[in-house]
């Protein structure tokens, strides 16, 4: 039985999507890149307090792992967007530049990656390797929250004369209302391989968590603002 009902764009992932995101999910627990902690939540970069924290950047230290994401990657990529829909792959700073790195090369693509803001000095560049105008740019990270690093980025990319409209994460939280609907509003169509339901499913089926743990976890996917005030994070 499962812990969370997932809200409905999760839930109507294809077969493909679905099964997809829970070997990745499976890849994350394994290497334990993923930790569930209600008891002593993290409080993240946003001030905001979690249960769950994921680390996607822990893939780089195992070869095999990443091998599979970045197959799978390839495969979503191929699927939902196209074989010569794009032109260039863009990792954002810093995380997502191994991906980047890992997926151009499985797509056969220029890689360029793009800072968060412009290194200030010297050309002044924000995006490093050679964009081209009118390129159309696939930008990769790490992973997505509520999406807004990613309109950085393609900001950067579109004010270099080129098109952003695909962002491509391994792993999506899929769990703060809206995010999807922010970047699209914006034109970038968010792809993703796993979110926390996926976790959440694969935990619970490998009994990786007790049960009051899984309960806790439940409580902050249905509610992580009102779950995150009420264990010491920040106001909103």
């Amino acid at each position: 039985m499962s812990l969370a009902s997932p809200p409905a764009a999760a839930a109507s992932r294809s077969p493909e999507q679905k099964a997809a995101g829970l070997a990745v999910a499976r890849i994350l627990l394994e290497i334990q890149a993923v930790n569930f902690r209600p008891e002593e939540p993290y409080i993240l970069t946003s001030g905001r307090a979690s249960p769950v924290y994921i680390d996607c950047r822990k893939v780089i230290a195992f070869p095999r792992a990443r091998r599979k994401i970045v197959e799978l990657a390839r495969d979503c990529i191929e699927r939902e967007i196209g074989c010569e829909s794009i032109t260039h792959v863009a990792g954002g700073e810093t995380a997502g530049i191994p991906y980047a790195a890992w997926i151009s090369d499985a797509l056969m693509l220029p890689m360029l990656y793009v800072r968060k803001k412009p290194k200030g000095f010297g050309r002044m560049a924000q995006i490093e390797g050679h964009l081209t105008e009118g390129g159309k740019v696939l930008l990769v990270e790490d992973l997505a929250t509520d999406g807004g690093s990613k309109l950085v980025f393609a900001d950067a990319i579109r004010a270099a004369g080129a098109e952003c409209a695909h962002t491509f994460v391994p792993f999506f939280y899929g769990i703060i209302p809206g995010a999807e609907e922010a970047l699209l509003e914006r034109g970038v169509k968010l792809h993703y391989l796993a979110c926390w339901w996926d976790v959440l499913d694969v935990a619970e089926q490998q009994k990786l968590f007790t049960l009051d743990a899984l309960g806790e976890v439940r409580a902050f996917f249905s509610d992580p603002i009102g779950w995150s005030k009420a264990h010491g994070g920040k106001e909103e």
